[in-house]
């Protein structure tokens, strides 16, 4: 899937995939959301409110009112990539939340996720 149909899609239904990947390792959607807290800055509150937007994926991340800086510090490989070498940011704060996402489902604890 090229980054254009990525960022196009909308966010409130990339959200659910991500929280029902870390339900099924037995982690909690109030997990998820402390990642993306983390990430983007957004609060839980924040999240619901745009579940229900036309909100998409790349506008979430452009739009993100305090992209954790630290996520340049996220290193690893999600669907193949190197998170590390994706130079189109928007995608790679996009990945950079898989891997994070990835890691919880892994029982990864969030504290040791977010503590890089």
């Amino acid at each position: 899937m090229d980054n254009e149909k990525v960022y196009a899609m909308k966010f409130s239904s990339v959200y659910p995939l991500l929280v029902n990947k870390a339900l099924k390792k037995g982690r909690s959607r109030e997990e998820v959301d402390g990642l993306v807290t983390w990430l983007t800055g957004y609060s839980a509150r924040d999240i619901d409110r745009l579940l229900d937007s036309e909100l998409t994926y790349g506008e979430f991340f452009k739009d993100a009112p305090a992209l954790n800086p630290d996520y340049v510090r996220i290193k690893g490989s999600i669907c193949g990539v190197r998170v590390e070498e994706i130079v189109e940011r928007p995608m790679r704060e996009i990945r950079c939340l898989d891997k994070l996402v990835d890691e919880l489902a892994k029982g990864k604890p969030v504290e040791k996720i977010i503590k890089r």
